[in-house]
């Protein structure tokens, strides 16, 4: 049965329309964004396929590509998935960019986490701010394992100058979903706080970013 014989109380799109976007399953969702579906499934049957093929939704938005190509899509659906993606990360950086300042940890970690989570490697970034703890940039510095090997502190001090930043908090991911800070975490951090020290910038926090709520270290008093 097609969804357009559904009852209209249950069409996804319809549903959305009456009851809200958060009265929908993931699946629903994700039928909505698709818009249509594929041959001999409707867009519910192929938005849950695509997710069970994933292993789950964060899996899936990591790399759409690659679950697109498996659920034989063309490249308009995948499209869509990357703009809605793009726009739920503008629109959380706009909000820190509005904020008059970063108190806590949770004023970015939203932010951070949806820049990071769900990225199938691990990645290094730093949110740069100015001397009243506003926002002014983030970048993503370094990839790879996050060790004295791949993280540079003078790359970091010469990105600091660049950005004019008199504070940071780093960010980096876990891709094994499990957000504990590990020796190498705590080492490098230590480091990158003694060598911006001697520039008149301070490490604010450095987040680690897993499957659930990030980690602050300098909630943990490792900065």
């Amino acid at each position: 049965m097609s969804i357009r014989d559904w009852p209209e109380g249950e069409r996804p799109r319809e549903k959305l329309l009456a009851r809200g976007s958060a009265a929908l399953s993931d699946a629903e969702l994700l039928a909505v964004l698709l818009g249509s579906g594929s041959r001999g499934k409707d867009a519910l049957a192929l938005g849950r396929e695509l997710i069970a093929g994933a292993g789950s939704l964060g899996a899936l938005l990591a790399r759409p590509e690659r679950q697109i190509r498996a659920g034989g899509l063309g490249p308009a659906k995948h499209a869509r998935i990357a703009a809605a993606l793009e726009l739920a990360r503008r629109s959380l950086a706009e909000q820190l960019r509005e904020q008059p300042s970063l108190g806590n940890p949770r004023d970015s970690g939203d932010y951070l986490s949806a820049r990071l989570r769900h990225l199938p490697y691990e990645v290094f970034g730093c949110l740069y701010l100015d001397n009243r703890h506003r926002v002014l940039a983030f970048e993503e510095l370094f990839r790879g394992t996050i060790d004295g090997a791949s993280v540079h502190p003078r790359e970091v001090v010469r990105a600091c100058l660049a950005h004019n930043a008199c504070a940071v908090i780093f960010a980096h991911n876990h891709p094994s979903g499990v957000a504990e800070p590990s020796a190498a975490d705590r080492a490098i951090t230590r480091e990158l706080r003694d060598a911006l020290q001697l520039i008149g910038v301070r490490v604010l926090d450095h987040l680690v970013i897993g499957s659930g709520e990030p980690v602050s270290m300098a909630a943990r008093g490792l900065i």
